[in-house]
Protein backbone atom coordinates (compact mmCIF):
# COMPACT_ATOMS: atom_id res chain seq x y z
CA UNK A 1 0.00 0.00 0.00
CA UNK A 2 3.11 2.18 -0.11
CA UNK A 3 4.84 4.30 -2.64
CA UNK A 4 8.18 4.88 -1.34
CA UNK A 5 9.11 8.44 -2.35
CA UNK A 6 11.86 9.76 -3.57
CA UNK A 7 11.41 12.98 -4.91
CA UNK A 8 13.30 15.29 -3.30
CA UNK A 9 15.27 17.27 -6.07
CA UNK A 10 18.34 17.01 -3.98
CA UNK A 11 18.69 13.61 -3.23
CA UNK A 12 21.84 11.91 -4.89
CA UNK A 13 22.19 8.69 -6.92
CA UNK A 14 23.45 6.86 -3.62
CA UNK A 15 20.11 7.77 -1.88
CA UNK A 16 18.00 6.99 -4.57
CA UNK A 17 20.02 3.59 -4.54
CA UNK A 18 18.84 3.22 -0.49
CA UNK A 19 15.19 3.96 -1.16
CA UNK A 20 15.54 1.21 -3.71
CA UNK A 21 16.82 -0.91 -1.09
CA UNK A 22 14.18 0.32 1.19
CA UNK A 23 11.43 -0.26 -0.91
CA UNK A 24 12.49 -4.16 -1.63
CA UNK A 25 12.75 -5.03 1.97
CA UNK A 26 9.67 -3.67 2.99
CA UNK A 27 8.11 -5.22 -0.42
CA UNK A 28 6.50 -1.27 -0.76
CA UNK A 29 4.10 -1.65 -3.94
CA UNK A 30 6.45 1.19 -5.90
CA UNK A 31 9.10 3.80 -5.72
CA UNK A 32 8.10 7.31 -6.81
CA UNK A 33 10.99 8.54 -8.78
CA UNK A 34 11.97 11.68 -10.60
CA UNK A 35 12.09 11.03 -14.77
CA UNK A 36 15.64 10.86 -15.07
CA UNK A 37 15.90 8.18 -12.34
CA UNK A 38 13.35 6.03 -13.53
CA UNK A 39 15.48 3.65 -15.94
CA UNK A 40 17.82 2.90 -12.94
CA UNK A 41 15.51 2.28 -10.96
CA UNK A 42 14.11 -0.21 -13.31
CA UNK A 43 17.06 -1.84 -13.42
CA UNK A 44 17.83 -1.89 -9.61
CA UNK A 45 14.46 -3.28 -8.80
CA UNK A 46 13.81 -5.99 -11.95
CA UNK A 47 12.94 -9.38 -10.20
CA UNK A 48 11.34 -7.79 -6.87
CA UNK A 49 7.93 -7.32 -6.55
CA UNK A 50 8.73 -3.55 -6.55
CA UNK A 51 6.98 -1.57 -9.50
CA UNK A 52 8.37 2.02 -10.78
CA UNK A 53 6.32 5.28 -10.36
CA UNK A 54 7.48 7.59 -12.54
CA UNK A 55 5.95 11.63 -12.05
CA UNK A 56 5.20 13.84 -14.81
CA UNK A 57 4.40 17.39 -14.34
CA UNK A 58 6.28 17.72 -11.35
CA UNK A 59 5.68 19.33 -9.15
CA UNK A 60 3.66 22.04 -10.10
CA UNK A 61 1.88 21.01 -13.20
CA UNK A 62 2.74 23.77 -15.43
CA UNK A 63 3.88 21.83 -18.78
CA UNK A 64 1.89 21.44 -21.90
CA UNK A 65 -0.72 18.76 -22.41
CA UNK A 66 1.92 17.56 -25.31
CA UNK A 67 4.99 17.65 -22.74
CA UNK A 68 2.97 15.38 -20.47
CA UNK A 69 2.59 12.91 -22.87
CA UNK A 70 5.97 13.12 -23.59
CA UNK A 71 7.27 12.62 -20.23
CA UNK A 72 4.64 9.89 -19.83
CA UNK A 73 5.77 8.31 -23.36
CA UNK A 74 9.61 8.37 -22.00
CA UNK A 75 9.36 7.22 -18.73
CA UNK A 76 7.17 4.21 -18.97
CA UNK A 77 9.89 3.24 -22.49
CA UNK A 78 12.71 3.70 -19.52
CA UNK A 79 10.59 1.28 -16.73
CA UNK A 80 7.98 2.77 -15.73
CA UNK A 81 4.96 0.75 -14.55
CA UNK A 82 2.70 3.46 -13.11
CA UNK A 83 2.56 6.82 -13.82
CA UNK A 84 1.61 9.89 -11.17
CA UNK A 85 0.44 13.02 -13.49
CA UNK A 86 0.08 16.56 -11.89
CA UNK A 87 -3.13 18.37 -12.86
CA UNK A 88 -3.27 21.96 -14.27
CA UNK A 89 -3.61 23.65 -10.87
CA UNK A 90 -3.87 26.88 -12.53
CA UNK A 91 -6.30 25.64 -15.35
CA UNK A 92 -8.32 23.71 -12.64
CA UNK A 93 -8.30 27.40 -10.72
CA UNK A 94 -9.61 29.04 -13.99
CA UNK A 95 -12.90 26.12 -13.99
CA UNK A 96 -11.04 25.25 -17.30
CA UNK A 97 -12.39 22.10 -17.11
CA UNK A 98 -12.51 21.23 -20.73
CA UNK A 99 -9.29 21.67 -21.17
CA UNK A 100 -8.04 19.57 -17.69
CA UNK A 101 -10.53 16.58 -19.52
CA UNK A 102 -8.02 16.27 -22.66
CA UNK A 103 -5.26 16.45 -20.94
CA UNK A 104 -5.97 13.52 -18.03
CA UNK A 105 -7.41 11.85 -21.25
CA UNK A 106 -3.91 12.20 -23.53
CA UNK A 107 -1.69 10.86 -20.84
CA UNK A 108 -4.64 8.39 -20.03
CA UNK A 109 -4.63 7.02 -23.63
CA UNK A 110 -0.42 6.42 -22.94
CA UNK A 111 -1.06 4.75 -20.05
CA UNK A 112 -3.58 2.15 -21.64
CA UNK A 113 -1.21 1.63 -24.38
CA UNK A 114 1.09 0.50 -22.71
CA UNK A 115 -0.49 -0.82 -19.91
CA UNK A 116 0.39 1.44 -17.22
CA UNK A 117 -1.88 2.71 -14.62
CA UNK A 118 -2.54 6.50 -14.16
CA UNK A 119 -2.71 8.74 -10.75
CA UNK A 120 -4.02 12.09 -11.18
CA UNK A 121 -2.41 14.53 -8.81
CA UNK A 122 -5.37 17.47 -7.85
CA UNK A 123 -2.93 19.40 -5.34
CA UNK A 124 -5.74 20.27 -3.08
CA UNK A 125 -4.08 22.26 -1.00
CA UNK A 126 -4.88 24.94 -3.58
CA UNK A 127 -8.35 23.68 -4.56
CA UNK A 128 -11.94 24.10 -2.74
CA UNK A 129 -13.95 21.75 -1.83
CA UNK A 130 -16.17 22.31 -5.37
CA UNK A 131 -12.81 22.26 -7.43
CA UNK A 132 -11.62 19.16 -6.06
CA UNK A 133 -15.01 17.60 -7.05
CA UNK A 134 -14.66 19.01 -10.23
CA UNK A 135 -11.77 17.09 -10.68
CA UNK A 136 -12.92 14.01 -9.18
CA UNK A 137 -15.85 14.09 -11.90
CA UNK A 138 -13.42 14.29 -14.81
CA UNK A 139 -11.29 11.71 -13.44
CA UNK A 140 -14.43 9.37 -13.09
CA UNK A 141 -15.79 10.00 -16.40
CA UNK A 142 -12.59 9.06 -17.72
CA UNK A 143 -11.89 6.06 -15.72
CA UNK A 144 -8.36 6.94 -14.53
CA UNK A 145 -6.85 4.24 -12.00
CA UNK A 146 -6.22 6.82 -8.95
CA UNK A 147 -7.04 10.29 -8.06
CA UNK A 148 -4.58 11.65 -6.06
CA UNK A 149 -4.37 14.37 -2.85
CA UNK A 150 -1.31 15.85 -3.18
CA UNK A 151 2.48 16.15 -4.42
CA UNK A 152 4.05 16.74 -1.44
CA UNK A 153 5.33 20.13 -2.08
CA UNK A 154 2.82 22.61 -1.70
CA UNK A 155 1.68 24.39 1.28
CA UNK A 156 -0.14 21.41 2.83
CA UNK A 157 -0.31 17.66 1.90
CA UNK A 158 -2.90 14.69 2.68
CA UNK A 159 -5.82 15.85 4.30
CA UNK A 160 -9.00 13.05 5.46
CA UNK A 161 -11.48 15.51 4.54
CA UNK A 162 -10.35 15.67 1.52
CA UNK A 163 -9.84 12.11 1.06
CA UNK A 164 -13.27 11.17 2.30
CA UNK A 165 -14.69 14.25 0.13
CA UNK A 166 -12.72 12.68 -2.94
CA UNK A 167 -13.63 8.94 -2.16
CA UNK A 168 -17.26 10.31 -2.46
CA UNK A 169 -16.93 11.64 -5.75
CA UNK A 170 -15.33 8.73 -7.75
CA UNK A 171 -16.93 5.40 -8.63
CA UNK A 172 -15.47 2.60 -5.89
CA UNK A 173 -13.59 1.06 -8.82
CA UNK A 174 -11.43 4.25 -8.80
CA UNK A 175 -8.75 4.14 -6.38
CA UNK A 176 -7.64 6.82 -3.56
CA UNK A 177 -3.45 7.76 -3.11
CA UNK A 178 -2.59 10.20 -0.18
CA UNK A 179 0.49 11.70 -0.17
CA UNK A 180 2.47 14.67 1.81
CA UNK A 181 3.40 14.67 5.40
CA UNK A 182 2.36 10.97 5.75
CA UNK A 183 4.67 9.80 8.44
CA UNK A 184 3.54 8.00 11.16
CA UNK A 185 1.56 4.22 11.31
CA UNK A 186 -1.31 6.19 13.37
CA UNK A 187 -1.41 8.68 10.18
CA UNK A 188 -1.43 5.81 8.24
CA UNK A 189 -4.12 4.16 9.54
CA UNK A 190 -6.68 7.00 9.59
CA UNK A 191 -6.29 7.53 5.70
CA UNK A 192 -6.24 3.88 5.06
CA UNK A 193 -9.79 3.86 7.09
CA UNK A 194 -10.93 6.83 4.97
CA UNK A 195 -10.77 4.52 1.90
CA UNK A 196 -6.90 5.26 0.90
CA UNK A 197 -5.40 1.78 -1.00
CA UNK A 198 -1.86 3.65 -1.83
CA UNK A 199 -0.01 6.20 0.45
CA UNK A 200 3.30 7.88 -0.83
CA UNK A 201 5.85 8.60 2.00
CA UNK A 202 9.70 8.44 2.68
CA UNK A 203 8.60 7.75 6.25
CA UNK A 204 8.51 3.81 4.75
CA UNK A 205 10.49 2.25 6.79
CA UNK A 206 9.47 3.48 10.49
CA UNK A 207 5.56 2.92 9.64
CA UNK A 208 6.75 -0.84 8.91
CA UNK A 209 8.65 -1.18 12.12
CA UNK A 210 6.02 0.22 14.30
CA UNK A 211 3.34 -2.09 12.31
CA UNK A 212 5.50 -4.88 13.47
CA UNK A 213 6.27 -3.56 16.98
CA UNK A 214 2.42 -3.57 17.36
CA UNK A 215 1.80 -7.06 15.91
CA UNK A 216 -0.12 -5.81 13.08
Amino acid sequence: MIDHSLLQPQMTRDEIEEGCSIAEAYHTASVCVRGYDVEYCAKRLQGTDVMVSAVTGFPHGNCTIDDKVYESEKAIANGANEIDMVMAIGMVRSGEYDYESREVEAVLNVCRKHNAALKVIFENAYLSSTQIVACCRICDALNVDFVKTSTGYAPSGAKLEDVRLMRASVKPTIQIKAAGGIRTLDEFLEFFNAGVTRQGTRSTEAIVKEAVRRGM
